[in-house]
């Protein structure tokens, strides 16, 4: 089955709403024509409303959000829900990156919660999963990932999960300028892989995408994206500036 590759940026708590939009024109122009490819980038909240009228709705540079809250409107200060996501012009909502995890205590169960609101909110969710150094040293990769799909994807029936992404950011990897070797990326990607194969099905695990992050830069997102089961990334620093993320792009 062909998969059409993403390549995502995830702005973190960077650039202002200016600067969001600038940039965001800068890509969209750089990256006009490209092929192949399905383009993301989540810029903050309060920036997606800013760049997605800037852009318009048929710009080939698509939106996604940073985070959701897994209800869908209460007194809950500070939360953006679903529902307003796809209202500021995105289509996609990371979840459970590993700051995420490793700062505001988000949980595997607290992932599956925000699943949930994504799909019900019509966004594609593209859900975090990966290692920490000190896991993969002890040899608990496999088994780290096995329960952050299983505890992650809980309760969720095949059809549910026809559209959700995968992507696999190895914790050690992201911002420390490291990169899992290729063999340790086609190792991690096949068993994922294999695993949605065993727990769901044939059909489902041939389809979903399954996303590389952890320090992607123009010098070796094509080495990255010649690997069988790497059906694209999601990109941090190298995606803040337009014209690295374009060559990113254009693998």
């Amino acid at each position: 089955m062909t998969r059409i590759p993403l390549i995502a940026g995830n702005w973190k708590m960077y650039k202002t709403g200016t600067q969001a939009v600038a940039a965001a024109k800068q890509l969209a122009d750089l990256s006009k024509g490209a092929q192949g490819v399905d383009i993301m980038i989540a810029p903050t909240a309060l920036s997606l409303p800013l760049v997605a009228a800037a852009l318009g709705k048929n710009s080939q540079v698509r939106l996604g959000a940073q985070n959701i809250y897994p209800g869908k409107e209460g007194a809950f200060t500070g939360e953006v829900s679903g529902e307003m996501i796809r209202d500021a012009g995105a289509d996609y909502v990371i979840i459970g990156h590993s700051e995420r995890r490793q700062y505001f205590g988000e949980t595997d169960e607290s992932v599956g919660l925000k699943i949930r609101a994504a799909l019900d909110a019509e966004l594609t969710p593209v859900m975090c999963i990966g290692e920490t150094e000190s896991q993969r040293e002890a040899d608990k990769t496999f088994f780290v990932l096995d329960k952050q799909i299983s505890d992650g994807l809980k309760g969720f029936d095949l059809e549910e999960l026809d559209s959700l992404i995968l992507a696999y950011e190895p914790v050690w990897a992201i911002g420390t300028g490291k990169t899992a070797g290729p063999e340790q990326v086609k190792e991690v990607h096949g068993f994922l892989r294999h695993l949605l194969k065993e727990k769901y099905a044939d059909e489902l695990a041939a389809k979903i995408r399954i996303l590389y992050g952890g320090s992607v830069k123009p010098g070796n997102i094509k080495d990255l994206m010649q690997l069988e089961d790497v059906d694209g990334a999601l990109v941090g620093g190298a995606s803040l500036n337009p014209e690295d993320f374009n060559k990113i792009i254009r693998f």
